[in-house]
């Protein structure tokens, strides 16, 4: 190993101890949750920085692009990690993401939730899937109107293929922090309407990233999306 990949290698460890670190403090604030699962946002970073990551205990990342995503985890099959993927999905490539992904988190379409299923491996378990909701329904997001949720949600749950757990949302750019609770705070609220319609199944409420992760925590969100606090700044 280089002494540059070395040193990002110890940058890298020594951001997500303080993520982690951050987390529990958070958890431990919260009224909500008691433990919140950490998803590291790899995309547009090399290979390098994920293999540092899981080096330093990391195993859940995240990727919004199919193609690199699939690279990365054909590129990394023997580390046994769990890939997320957080980005839009078009229906021309839900087939990889079917096939080499482990959760999707950004299901918003009756159209791909049908094709996830269809496509999922028989050999697979079935494929973890969040909704993602438009909370502040902002034209520049993806998502769901908090009144589609629960007819997709059912439609999913229905999925052989695919198990609901839950939502996800990204908020307004620009948000003060007061606004960030709000809009956090509703989605909590839809987030136990689900779990009281489909059980404990539905456990995950993945809101939060390097900008507002605190707010999130804070209104129950349990598991974060983080890139920029742990890898820095994309290529």
């Amino acid at each position: 190993m280089t002494k540059v990949a070395e040193n990002n290698s110890q940058t890298i460890a020594k951001n997500l101890a303080t993520v982690r670190e951050q987390l529990h403090d958070l958890a431990a604030e919260s009224s909500y949750v008691n433990e919140v699962q950490l998803v590291a946002v790899s995309k547009r970073h090399p290979i390098e920085a994920v293999q540092a990551a899981a080096a330093a205990g990391q195993r859940d990342f995240g990727e919004n692009y199919v193609q690199e995503g699939v690279a990365k985890i054909n590129a990394l099959a023997e580390l046994s990690l769990t890939w997320h993927f957080i980005g839009p999905l078009q229906s021309n490539k839900t087939r990889d993401v079917a096939e080499h992904f482990d959760w999707v988190q950004s299901v918003e379409r009756e159209k791909i939730a049908r094709r996830l299923n269809d496509q999922r491996p028989a050999d697979k378990p079935p494929l973890n899937v969040l909704l993602q909701v438009n909370i502040d329904d902002d034209d520049n997001k993806s998502g769901l109107a908090p009144a589609q949720v629960m007819a997709l949600a059912k439609l999913v749950d229905a999925c052989e293929r695919l198990q609901l757990r839950g939502l996800m949302t990204i908020l307004k750019a620009g948000t003060e922090p007061t606004q960030q609770r709000e809009s956090f705070a509703r989605m909590r609220s839809l987030f136990e309407q689900l779990q009281q319609t489909f059980g404990s199944s539905v456990d995950t409420l993945s809101m939060g990233m390097s900008g507002d992760m605190r707010q999130a925590v804070l209104e129950g969100a349990n598991m974060v999306r983080i890139g920029t606090a742990i890898f820095g700044q994309r290529e």
